[in-house]
């Protein structure tokens, strides 16, 4: 039963809708943004409006009071005015739109959302009354840093002082969660769990340009001897992969057991909040700019990713959002065709991921 003193502060608190309704890794790297207004004095309501397939993500989140489901552009007249009927009953102080679209725009609008911010981009500006110009297609930050400028930007609308900015884990989980998490996996697959456990996710989840299978074993191969010629730890390798990537990871696996490599396939999962917990268990994520890149960075797990040479796709602007030291990232050299991943040099990938893995061995990265 909720008292009246928590009723009427309840009453006072700011009431906020963030809008990032588009791919995994978008919503991963609004967690930052998402962070900074919970670190509000006093603290805001903070309502997200997401689709179905990142809700479950968006209930994970410790930044998140409230979960609106977007039903999409192909509603039709009858899902847009039902989503207008609940902004309208939200009753919200201020809308932040992180990727604006004329549809979210407009039912921001016709909702009477007050203050309503957004990036100052395409012609769904005009139903936005603050506007902040960041011509992100030039890629000169990273896609979460521009969330957060959109963040302290709105609490400044709203009267708030800016709070210090938040640092990395964005999901922080207790370290119970992630010992449940190795016990599990460890008595599904048989594995040491005094080992580090490497999760290489070889998949591109439809949006995302990355290594080939082939080039994949070959980097972990380079590993492997990099490690083993520094007589370093050697540790397991997992696969993980998305819905329809099942075979593309276990192709992987076979090549990785034919070479005397200790190789397993993440078992399936629940759904994707489970997948994204059993991530935790990992001691380093290596994948492409995709979704589970991007949820192990939220974790502050060390990440390794591959990236294209494509300017509004580079590893800066697609940063994950863990502690520096805990990130590689890797791209095709200057010169290079945008989706032409074959010219990463995996020798030099090989050794530098080694190094990670020998000093996370040792503890001396940033919270080890």
């Amino acid at each position: 039963m909720t008292t009246t003193s928590a009723t009427a502060m309840d009453e006072h608190r700011s009431r906020l809708l963030v809008v990032r309704n588009d791919k995994l890794g978008d919503f991963m790297l609004a967690w930052p943004a998402l962070a900074c207004l919970k670190a509000a004095e006093p603290s805001p309501h903070v309502s997200v409006l997401v689709p179905a397939y990142t809700a479950p993500m968006a209930r994970l989140c410790p930044w998140i009071d409230e979960v609106l489901l977007d039903p999409g552009d192909g509603s039709g007249g009858e899902g847009r005015h039902e989503l207008l009927a609940r902004l309208q009953e939200g009753r919200f102080d201020a809308l932040l739109t992180l990727f604006s679209t004329p549809r979210i725009g407009w039912l921001g609008w016709r909702a009477g959302i007050p203050l309503r911010l957004a990036p100052a981009t395409k012609w769904a500006q005009l139903f936005y009354n603050r506007r902040i110009a960041q011509r992100r297609s030039r890629s000169a930050r990273p896609e979460y840093v521009y969330n957060l400028e959109l963040a302290e930007a709105l609490l400044g609308e709203l009267g708030y002082p800016r709070p210090p900015r938040p640092s990395p884990p964005f999901w922080p989980l207790p370290q119970a969660s992630r010992n449940a998490q190795r016990a599990r996996i460890a008595g599904e697959l048989g594995l040491d769990d005094s080992r580090s456990w490497v999760f290489v996710h070889p998949g591109s989840g439809g949006s995302a340009v990355n290594l080939s299978p082939d080039r994949y074993g070959e980097l972990i191969l380079g590993i492997e001897s990099r490690l083993a010629a520094a007589s370093a730890p050697r540790p397991a390798w997992l696969l993980t992969a998305g819905p329809g990537e099942e075979a593309t990871a276990a192709g992987l696996r076979d090549r990785l057991l034919a070479a005397g490599l200790d190789a397993a396939l993440l078992p399936p999962r629940k759904g994707i909040d489970d997948f994204a917990l059993s991530l935790a268990a990992a001691d380093l994520f290596v994948a492409g700019s995709t979704g589970p890149l991007h949820i192990a960075g939220c974790l502050n797990l060390p990440t390794a990713g591959f990236y294209p040479a494509r300017r509004s796709a580079t590893p800066l602007r697609w940063q994950t959002c863990n502690a520096a030291d805990r990130r590689l990232a890797f791209c095709p050299p200057a010169g290079a065709e945008e989706r032409d991943m074959t010219s990463i040099d995996l020798d030099k990938s090989s050794e530098a991921i080694s190094a990670l893995l020998r000093r996370l061995a040792a503890g001396v990265t940033s919270g080890s």
